[in-house]
């Protein structure tokens, strides 16, 4: 058994809309093997090392129910055995997932395992510690080849939590991230430790532990300066001990004797209370204090002991949100058991961890404890008489074993009133203000007390999970000092995907918004563009591309073209989208990645609009995208159709629904917008250059898809026109979708088609062309497409064109140089073009070439590039050769459709005197007074 792929789902995908993992498992000559099978030994094994699986409820829906799955009948195979594992491996570790689903793949013996995660490491791990459980479990003849001698499973499950633990958000950090899911505030981790960004784009905030992106630097100084922090609130008047600074044993022994016995020493710019030692009273005790406090800072404070007990009160955005005492560990005597044995008692706690994984801390046993011991005149093996309690550190802090005790409520105002003011003396956003005094509620200016320090960074463990009181939602209040309520954290993101069509939409409505005022995130087969810049060049439509565009700190409105290929690798950046937009589903890229029917291809595709809030935009005329409306939880589904006719959507727009038609004018073709019962004309479609004067259907679809999803984000139809209007087909704006160049004596068209679909759309639009001269094609297909793919893209190219070179992309994805041309050459042959019409010149370069020095006055090349950049500069800088001027078109072989704008001659009376004339303004038609 063993796994031949992987794929990590970030986000939503066509499993489910959280993180997953997919494995493509196979179980070898295990698939022989069930459950039952396998034997009671088997599954006992399970059970015994895992318990958690008894009370996995499978398809009976209750506690025990997958245990009946593995004993009952044939019971079940290894690979759904294998996804409950994992599962319950993972809930060993503190996460709490519970999804799973596991299915046949197309090879026998092979199945799809998908398991919900939280953490990417921490689910491969768990996958790798499940596959080598059911190995070591296997019956003694089947061990064979997976048998690992060296396998400890109690040994690999405890590195499992630890290494688990070491990836978790701190309990500071985890707190802000909870509070801001708890808002629907997006975030994401930004690196391994505790770097969070909170929100999008320009309304992004970061956190670090809890530094906040509002925290100033100064501030943050001020509190690490213990002398300059002592000063500042010395000079405002606010209870503080004595204090000085201290380089050398000496300097420190000094300061006591000045100060007065008995002091503290600690470090100078220290943390979490190492290396501080309290209630100090003799000179040797602080000789020690300072060689114990040295070893962290070179520079050691010396100040007053104060009494009483250690409280943390939390100031954020200057109000005193909660407030804790803090109790050094400690044990109790009872009277039976010694020190030693009472701090392993202590320790058994399950609320007790190593460092800030759990609650609470694990007391350690260090030269503190055993100083403690020596000055009581224990040791560690004494038995302490019943209820006695001895301190085992000098300091309260939870990192050190220390307990806390919420007391938020009972904070007289005045020590309120001075936790808060002492927070603004410094600066801090978020501050931890320690004050030591005998009792909280009583005032410090009767009952006395003092600040022993101030924190930039306070740990919030102790306010949310108290080991007495109540929890404090102390996340919650830096989040609203973050984001006041009513102020945005996310930016508008528009989702992308079909078979074609999907980099000129999304160019669109980018260019729409950033016409509207916009700055905009655009990621595309290009490459990500930030404002119109290119930033990253590459085919970036995956979920790596749209983080980028997320985290970048200028944008305020993301466009994301969603492709197949990432969707069915990494699934979505985004757990949820303003608008989305599903274009079509044609036969491409079948035959990857498991994927081999155009419903499979739908439901990939699907993903995008199932996580839409506020608009799905549909293509009405395509039956599979049709059918994606029942499975949208937006607000409005908005239908995309080129027939006025369409029955669904009238009766959607009757019903107040909405929808963008394509409607026939006096003047064309109208692009008309309804909502609620309102009629509201667009525009004309030659009127968007990227239409050619509204011939390219393709665009004039695209254009309408654009106009949806931009009226889904709130922009105006006046702004909507707008940048429709300014929008065009230049390689500027849309490098390798229907760049036209019009500067050699015949016309040159690229575009990057790829499929039958696209070539389809292209052929459609050139077949209304006037043309005077040969119509010349160069043309490929991706050498990953199926054999039927290719020869379908063969099929809409064939007779449309008078010259065909037939060429290969330059990565041929595993085929032979010249079999995808020869592929194209056989089918265009069989579909009737005359064999000497059809040439293959497999490089591209080489085959671009030929068909420009062919080309003559008049003239139409039609170039279906791979390489777009090195294909457009081939183009524009070739330099033609002088020829004479070109002949009248030859309108006997063109289509109806080219005889222009003014429409076919079916149009005209029969009778009318039509004639064709052409000078240095084109070719058009004449018509005689009576005709026009």
């Amino acid at each position: 058994m063993r796994i031949l792929s992987t794929d990590v789902y970030g986000g939503p995908n066509r499993y489910a809309h959280f993180p997953c993992i997919l494995h493509l498992v196979d179980l070898e000559d295990l698939e022989q093997w069930p459950t039952v099978k396998l034997g009671e030994a088997f599954i006992d094994g399970l059970v015994k090392a895992v318990p958690g699986l008894a009370d996995h409820g499978c398809s009976y829906g209750e506690a025990g129910g997958f245990l009946r799955r593995m004993r009952e009948g044939e019971g079940t195979w290894l690979g759904h055995v294998f996804e409950h594992l994992v599962l319950e491996v993972q809930q060993l570790a503190g996460h709490d997932v519970s999804f799973g689903k596991t299915r046949t793949a197309k090879q026998p013996g092979q199945y799809n395992v998908v398991f919900e995660i939280q953490d990417k490491d921490v689910g491969l791990e768990a996958s790798r510690l499940a596959l080598r459980l059911i190995h070591s479990l296997l019956p003694d003849p089947l061990k064979g080849k997976y048998a690992d001698r060296e396998f400890n499973f109690e040994r690999e499950r405890d590195w499992f939590i630890r290494y688990t633990q070491k990836r978790e958000l701190g309990p500071s950090t985890g707190s802000l991230v909870r509070a801001a899911e708890q808002r629907s505030i997006p975030w994401l981790r930004l690196n391994d430790q505790s770097l969070v960004q909170l929100g999008h784009g320009k309304f992004q905030r970061r956190i670090q532990a809890t530094i906040t992106s509002e925290t100033r630097h100064i501030a943050v100084e001020l509190s690490c300066d213990k002398e300059m922090a002592h000063k500042i609130f010395e000079d405002l008047g606010l209870p503080v001990p004595r204090q000085m600074t201290a380089s050398s044993e000496r300097e420190a022994l000094r300061a006591a004797e000045r100060i007065g016995y008995p002091v503290v020493v600690k470090p100078y710019n220290g943390n979490h209370g190492r290396g501080v030692c309290i209630d100090l009273k003799t000179p040797e005790e602080v000789a020690r204090g300072y060689e114990v406090a040295s070893k962290i800072s070179r520079t050691v404070v010396v100040e007053t002991f104060l009494k009483g007990f250690d409280h943390r009160m939390l100031v954020v955005n200057g109000e005193l949100v909660a407030a804790a005492k803090r109790v050094p560990g400690h044990v109790i005597g009872d009277g039976s058991h010694s020190i030693r044995e009472l701090i392993d008692l202590v320790n058994s706690d399950p609320r007790r961890g190593i460092g800030h994984e759990k609650v609470l801390t694990k007391i350690q046993l260090d030269h503190q404890v055993d100083d403690l011991l020596a000055k009581k005149g224990y040791t560690l093996d004494t038995v302490l008489p019943e209820g006695e309690t001895f301190y085992l550190r000098s300091t309260a802090n939870l990192s050190t074993g220390g307990t806390a005790i919420d007391v938020t409520d009972i904070v007289h105002p005045d020590n309120r009133a001075m936790a808060i003011r002492a927070a603004k003396a410094i600066g801090l956003d978020v501050c931890g203000v320690d004050f030591l005094c005998e009792d909280i509620s009583q005032s410090y200016q009767t009952a006395g007390g003092g600040i022993c320090e101030i924190n930039a960074a306070p740990g919030f463990r102790m306010h949310v999970s108290p080991a007495e009181g109540k929890p404090r939602d102390v996340g919650g209040a830096v989040m609203d000092m973050l984001f006041p309520p009513g102020a945005p954290s996310r930016i508008p993101i528009a989702c992308i995907t079909g078979t074609n069509g999907k980099t000129t939409t999304s160019r669109m409505l980018a260019h729409i918004l950033k016409m509207a005022g916009h700055t905009v995130g655009l990621t595309s087969t290009d490459g990500v563009y930030i404002d119109g810049k290119l930033t990253v060049k590459g085919d970036m439509t995956g979920p790596i591309a749209a983080s980028m565009v997320l985290r970048d700190p200028t944008v305020d409105a993301a466009v994301l073209e969603t492709a197949r290929g990432g969707l069915l690798k990494r699934g979505m950046a985004v757990r949820e989208c303003d608008v989305a937009c599903v274009l079509n589903v044609q036969s491409d890229h079948l035959g990857l990645r498991g994927i081999d029917t155009l419903d499979e291809l739908a439901e990939v595709k699907r993903t995008v609009v199932e996580i839409a809030t506020d608009t799905a935009v549909l293509n009405a005329d395509d039956p599979r995208v049709l059918r994606m409306a029942a499975y949208t939880r937006a607000r409005n589904v908005c239908y995309v159709t080129m027939n006025p006719r369409h029955p669904l959507v009238q009766q959607h727009i009757r019903a107040g629904g909405r929808a963008v038609v394509l409607e026939q004018g006096m003047n064309g073709h109208m692009i008309a917008l309804y909502d609620r019962g309102s009629h509201l004309p667009l525009m004309w479609t030659h009127l968007i250059p990227a239409t050619i004067e509204g011939r390219a259907m393709h665009n004039v679809q695209n254009a309408m898809f654009a106009a949806a999803l931009a009226y889904g984000l709130k922009i105006s139809r006046e702004n909507i026109e707008h940048g429709l209007r300014t929008f065009t087909t230049s390689f500027f704006q849309a490098p390798g979708r229907l760049n036209v160049f019009d500067e050699h004596p015949f016309k040159v068209i690229m575009d990057y088609a790829h499929n039958a679909h696209g070539v389809h759309a292209m052929t459609g639009l050139t077949d209304q062309l006037l043309v005077a001269g040969q119509r010349i094609v160069v043309m490929a297909a991706p050498g990953d497409r199926r054999d039927e793919d290719i020869v379908e893209l063969a099929k809409a190219a064939a007779g449309h064109y008078d010259i065909y070179i037939c060429k290969r992309d330059d990565n041929t994805r595993g085929r032979r140089g010249d079999e995808v041309p020869a592929l194209i050459k056989q089918t265009l042959i069989e579909r009737g073009v005359a064999p000497g019409q059809v040439e293959i010149i497999e490089d591209e370069q080489q085959a671009i070439t030929s068909a420009l020095k062919r080309a003559r006055p008049g003239d139409l090349l039609v170039v279906f590039a791979d390489n777009v950049p090195r294909s457009w500069k081939q183009i524009i800088y070739f330099k033609p050769e002088l020829t004479t001027p070109p002949e009248k078109p030859n309108l006997s072989s063109a289509p109806a459709a080219a005889i222009g704008s003014l429409g076919s001659f079916e149009e005209y009376n029969e009778s009318a005197e039509v004639e064709i004339r052409q000078d240095e303004r084109g070719v058009y038609i004449v018509a005689d007074e009576a005709s026009d």
